[in-house]
């Protein structure tokens, strides 16, 4: 008999898909993504295993219901409409119907074979509709290292920097899925030694090792959100990188920020990892000195115990290069936070917004997140194995971040975001 009291959460879960311990998509993860086969248009699956549940086929079925059709869309947003009980509730559901001990998936031959489709077969697309997307800057070791590389130890961070967490408005058209190429970008271009700009191709590539926030509910235009509210709203996380174009953006970026340097390819993980899914994992984050303003103030943990992963494969290498390791839990302002200011002024935020943490990089020297800081500006190449060097990202060259929280025998992961440079199209 199966014990429907276990929580999705509990480890000693398992599932009949049989899943290797160091698998991202054990039946403790469920994470939602969208996904088409051959002559099929995209529909709302979920990873497990090596496989894809096809929830609109459970859905047709009647064996999830979540009172009206949503899974045959190819987006998540309008089951995130739904809200934050229909998300636990379905994720139970799927649970219960994905493990060992209950037959009603497991011994339906017929139907277990439509709808758990091997992921080698499947076409992974874009998971949400992006409503909007806002880049924050997070990290206090990556603002105080990118502070002392243009400003001097001194002046390393910006008088506002610690009361608040900075952030801007990007691109919501540029989101893309992992996989997709990216084109170098091209902007107005000023060496120092320059008298005059000019304009062409990007010189000084970059990525940014990030988490995006999935914000699966609104909030009222003129309102404010409290710490709990703001949980609620966050549906879950992808992994993030917002590529970077340096040199454009240290030219444009006074007096009102970066706006072409960051407009041009924002991609992020195929699979959403739910809040819920990554429960066990929240930790507190570092102590805030000064103690954040009244509205900022949160009082439970925020933060996660991530570990985050970049390797870059230079063009025409046949290994990939380790770049960075490191952990979201260093992040001085939460997600929570994030979200909290972004609402702050009377901003509405809508289903399908997307919040990027900002680059995330820790106190060690591999613990950085962009080559920003991993070459010092392009001060202090790296080599590659096989030979070469890098300080930005050239033509053909494979960036991938891989990210995962480690339970007891089983880990919830993100999969992986990569891509390929390509020539300006």
């Amino acid at each position: 008999m199966h014990s429907p009291e276990l929580h999705p959460n509990d480890p000693s879960l398992r599932s009949f898909i049989a899943t290797d311990p160091a698998s991202d998509f054990p039946i403790q993860n469920l994470p939602y993504g969208v996904f088409s086969t051959a002559g099929t248009p995209p529909r709302v699956g979920i990873a497990i295993g090596t496989f894809v549940l096809d929830l609109a086929l459970l859905e047709a079925e009647g064996l999830v219901d979540v009172g009206g059709p949503v899974f045959a869309q190819p987006s998540i947003n309008a089951f995130m409409a739904l809200g934050p009980k229909a998300w636990t509730a379905t994720r139970a559901r799927i649970s219960q119907l994905l493990r060992h001990d209950h037959p009603e998936l497991r011994d339906n031959a017929g139907l277990r074979q439509r709808a758990l489709l091997p992921l080698a077969d499947v076409t992974l697309h874009l998971p949400l509709q992006v409503a909007g997307f806002t880049d924050f800057y997070s990290s206090k070791e990556h603002a105080s290292n990118v502070g002392v590389m243009f400003r001097g130890k001194d002046n390393a961070l910006q008088p506002n920097w610690l009361h608040m967490p900075i952030g801007y408005n990007g691109r919501a058209s540029t989101v893309v899925v992992s996989g997709t190429e990216v084109h170098r970008p091209r902007g107005q271009l000023k060496p120092a030694d320059a008298a005059v700009p000019s304009f062409g191709p990007c010189r000084r590539l970059d990525f940014e090792l990030e988490m995006g926030v999935v914000v699966g509910q609104p909030s009222a235009i003129g309102g404010m959100l409290t710490e709990a509210q703001a949980e609620a709203m966050i549906f879950g996380f992808v992994l993030l990188n917002d590529w970077s174009a340096r040199d454009i953006q240290q030219w444009e970026y006074v007096p009102l920020g970066p706006f072409l340097a960051k407009a041009f390819a924002t991609s992020i993980s195929p699979w959403i990892v739910t809040r819920e899914a990554l429960e066990p994992f929240r930790l507190n984050g570092p102590v805030q000195d000064p103690v954040p303003l009244p509205h900022l103030q949160q009082h439970s943990a925020q933060n996660y115990d991530l570990q985050l992963d970049v390797d870059l494969r230079a063009s025409g290498a046949s290994e990939p290069a380790a770049l960075c390791s490191t952990n979201f839990k260093y992040m001085y302002w939460s997600s929570v936070q994030q979200l909290m200011h972004h609402a702050s002024s009377g901003c509405a935020m809508t289903v399908g917004d997307l919040l990027g943490s900002g680059t995330i990089s820790g106190p060690a020297r591999d613990q950085r997140g962009s080559l920003l800081e991993i070459s010092w500006n392009g001060a202090e190449p790296f080599d590659l194995p096989g030979g070469g060097q890098r300080t930005f990202l050239e033509d053909g060259d494979t960036l991938t971040i891989r990210g995962w929280c480690q339970g007891d025998g089983y880990r919830v992961g993100f999969g992986a975001v990569e891509g390929t440079i390509v020539p300006p199209n």
